[in-house]
């Protein structure tokens, strides 16, 4: 006579799922370093390997990019996510995201211009602010064609402006009326960048002074008639 019951478990899966994702982004760290390494290696004169290698590249640049923002969404649904605010250099900032995809960058010859003074600095946490930077970097680079430009400036109101503009064809409508969207009301589920957009309003937000609040916006125009993205922290 057989019999079956069932297992149960008291495991919390988003905890295991986190864990999971952590351990991911630590391996695809390792992946990216060695795919630089290859790089290094390859003949000037390889140009498709060194196309391949490249894409290659991005791709597991921007995969790290989402497994960072998974964990930071988990760690803000605990009213955990870590800010940590100090002053920082904005153009030394800005420099170690575009330094950072380097790779991509000399591969597809993108233009990239920096457009910020030397000694401007601000108050906020330059990790959070790098991983909002790098992602909105990387689909200006994906969707742009071959310019981008990052600014930043201080407002009357005191506020720091980071902006990023790309010569692409622009944010599609829906995205643009995302933007407008409070945390409370945004649909995951919707767009195909979806995650990202989130993800920089959770980062500018959590960013305030007095009842000041980071905010972003997005536009289409610019410099270049592509997508303008800007973040304004307190």
């Amino acid at each position: 006579m057989s019999s079956s019951k069932q297992v149960t478990s008291t495991i919390d899966f988003s905890s295991v799922l986190a864990a999971a994702v952590h351990d991911m982004k630590n391996s695809l760290f390792l992946l990216i370093q060695s795919i630089e390494t290859l790089s290094d290696t390859l003949s000037p004169h390889d140009t498709k390997a060194r196309e391949q290698v490249a894409s290659v590249h991005y791709e597991a640049s921007r995969l790290n990019t989402n497994l960072v923002q998974i964990l930071s969404l988990y760690r803000a649904e605990l009213e955990s996510l870590p800010i940590t605010v100090d002053e920082s250099f904005i153009k030394d900032l800005v420099e170690d995201v575009v330094g950072s995809n380097a790779l991509y960058v000399s591969q597809k010859n993108i233009d990239i211009s920096i457009d910020i003074e030397e000694d401007l600095s601000w108050y906020l946490d330059s990790e959070l602010i790098y991983l909002l930077l790098n992602d909105v970097i990387i689909n200006a680079m994906r969707y742009g064609t071959s310019k981008i430009l990052v600014s930043a400036h201080v407002d009357d109101n005191d506020f720091v402006t980071l902006r990023i503009e790309d010569d692409g064809s622009g944010y599609p409508e829906d995205m643009l009326s995302k933007s407008h969207e409070d945390l409370c009301d945004f649909e995951l589920s919707q767009g195909r960048t979806g995650l990202g957009l989130f993800f920089a309003k959770l980062i500018a937000r959590a960013h305030s002074q007095g009842d000041k609040k980071g905010t972003i916006a997005l536009s289409n125009g610019g410099c270049f008639g592509g997508s303008v993205f800007e973040v304004k922290i307190p």
